[in-house]
């Protein structure tokens, strides 16, 4: 009913009286108060005004299903969403939603998170209300060998989103890391449920630094509003993320890889620099030279041998 009452309001930009309200929600006048009340305790700015009714003045900059819905105008991003105060790990409960055969497209969103982790386990500190915390559930339908494309699809589109929304321009460490004037901004995680030949579903979890002051920030962390110099609003900024996601996402099922490849060459801080990737029993240096069809990093070592990383931790020597 809350959501019905604001779909209204927006949809005025003016006052509306109660009894028009209530008549087009077939509710009481009393019914239609206490919503009201309760709209304004969640944070939405309702003026009331006697003999003109109601109007809407603001949104709260929190990720109400409501909100991110509105205006998204997605396929396939987003249109189911199942939203928290706070979880353990948004990743862990897309998980859990996708082996019960939560459809593509559904959003897991969080606005803390107890529990949050990246790749390798390493905690990723998640302050209520600061920053964003999503994760996605696709069903590509691709070998596991080609599920690195998806994180860069992820990464790239976080950086898309970034430039649109603030103008800023963030950059991407590979594999999952986005760094905004070579400090961490954010990271993606990405986590397959598959078998030999075929991927069953994805997780993509993405956490974002959003508005966090210096005090929610780990060391070497920058937030989207320390660099601005100005709140960003969480909502707006996740609906670009998906809008972007979804178009990146249809181009690759569509037309593979190379256009999404081509995009994130340009973002990239890795991209002819010396690297150190330590990998299980073994540490590889070089110049990373490229990237490959199905996301590999190209290192070029110093014996002169071209040797292609899947994963691994990544450090940047200079």
């Amino acid at each position: 009913m809350q959501d019905k009452i604001l779909d209204w309001l927006r949809k005025k930009q003016d006052y509306l009286s109660g009894d028009q309200l209530s008549q087009r929600l077939g509710i009481s006048r009393q019914a239609l108060w206490k919503h009201i009340q309760q709209l304004k305790d969640t944070g939405y700015e309702i003026v009331a005004v006697p003999h003109l009714g109601y109007r809407l003045a603001s949104c709260p900059d929190r990720l109400f299903p409501s909100e991110i819905t509105y205006g998204l105008n997605t396929k396939i991003m987003g249109k189911k969403i199942y939203y928290f105060d706070i979880l353990p790990s948004t990743n862990e409960m897309a998980s859990e939603l996708g082996i019960q055969g939560a459809p593509e497209g559904t959003l897991v969103l969080a606005e803390g998170q107890s529990r949050g982790h990246g790749r390798l386990g390493r905690n990723w500190f998640s302050p209520k209300y600061k920053g964003i915390y999503l994760s996605l559930i696709l069903r590509p339908g691709i070998l596991p060998a080609l599920s690195p494309v998806l994180t860069l699809i992820a990464a790239v589109s976080i950086c898309e989103a970034i430039k649109e929304n603030t103008g800023l321009a963030a950059q991407i460490k590979w594999p999952n890391d986005i760094f905004l004037h070579n400090k961490k901004l954010g990271g993606i995680l990405t986590e397959l449920n598959a078998e030999m030949d075929i991927v069953r579903f994805v997780v993509i979890g993405i956490g974002l630094n959003v508005n966090n002051d210096k005090r929610s920030l780990v060391q070497g962390g920058i937030s989207l509003r320390e660099e601005k110099g100005e709140p960003i609003s969480r909502v707006s900024l996740t609906q670009e993320i998906l809008r972007d996601m979804e178009r990146n996402y249809l181009s690759f099922q569509a037309e593979g890889s190379q256009g999404i490849i081509e995009k994130w060459r340009n973002y990239s801080i890795t991209l002819g620099r010396r690297v150190r990737v330590s990998l299980e029993k073994r540490q590889v240096e070089g110049e990373a030279i490229d990237i490959d069809a199905d996301g590999g990093l190209l290192v070029r070592t110093d014996a002169g041998l071209r040797q292609k990383i899947i994963s691994g931790d990544i450090i940047h020597c200079r």
